[in-house]
């Protein structure tokens, strides 16, 4: 089943839609986000 406090997100690109995608995830779910360029 659905378990809310064990659930983890992973955001792979944190363009533009990434980063704010994983900004709205981390809210509620434990998120990490991955970039290979790291200027963005």
């Amino acid at each position: 089943m659905f378990d809310k406090e064990n659930t983890k997100i992973a955001i792979i690109g944190l363009g533009y839609v990434g980063l704010p995608l994983a900004v709205e995830f981390g809210e509620k779910y434990n998120t990490v986000g991955y970039n290979i360029n790291q200027t963005t």
